[in-house]
């Protein structure tokens, strides 16, 4: 193995291109740092786990870019003492990610395998911080809201009312939002006492929020 291709070089290189797109802030930097993404791609992509690129994984879905990981973390303004829901397990790196900002993270997906494979790795990495559950994310888990923070990783056509009812006063929710065969636009909802108030972030591109369980 060359230097160049050394795992401190390829970390090096992994966190440039972060900050080049725009993730700045020192806890997300820190905690993508942390969290090796090549354990989260298996398959003929394990090669290309530290490119900052979308790549597939099982059940048609797939694990999101890193610098697109980077910017809605960001966005979210985690705190340590939040409790965060995630929509969309996937692969599990945002889950991952998010559980060394906060103090709790629920994630949900609608493919039983995606989130026994994720809780494996979970495990693996001693993330106990993190309680992974099949169920449809359109619909939240009302049992344990409010939640401080929502991130959605599937685009909806508009924000789901059910995740808007979940969201704490003070709270933030980052979500995709446009139909799933045109480009989508990444919105922060910050609710407040008299509403929700929205900003338009950028563009992205996401697998589409499909309500019901999956069959795998």
């Amino acid at each position: 193995m060359s230097d160049e291709d050394s795992p401190a070089e390829r970390k090096m290189r992994f966190l440039f291109q972060l900050r080049s797109r725009g993730v700045t802030d020192p806890r997300v930097l820190e905690s993508m740092e942390a969290i090796d993404r090549g354990l989260f791609v298996r398959g003929q992509f394990a090669d290309r786990a530290y490119e900052d690129t979308p790549l597939p994984i099982p059940c048609g879905q797939t694990i999101s870019q890193p610098s697109v990981v980077g910017l809605m973390t960001q966005a979210l303004e985690v705190g340590a003492r939040d409790t965060v829901l995630e929509v969309g397990t996937g692969s599990g790196y945002q889950a991952a990610i998010l559980s060394g900002l906060c103090r709790r993270v629920y994630t949900v997906d609608r493919h039983r395998r995606l989130v026994q494979e994720a809780e494996r790795i979970f495990s693996d990495l001693g993330l106990y911080n993190i309680i992974a559950q099949v169920a449809d994310g359109s619909r939240g888990l009302p049992d344990q809201a409010p939640f401080d923070r929502i991130l959605v990783t599937a685009a909806a056509e508009d924000p789901p009312g059910p995740l808007l009812a979940q969201l704490k006063i003070g709270g933030i929710m980052v979500v995709p939002v446009g139909q799933s065969d045109a480009v989508q636009t990444l919105i922060r909802v910050t609710r407040t006492e008299d509403g929700f108030d929205y900003d338009e972030l950028r563009q992205v591109r996401f697998v589409p929020l499909v309500e019901g369980l999956g069959q795998t």
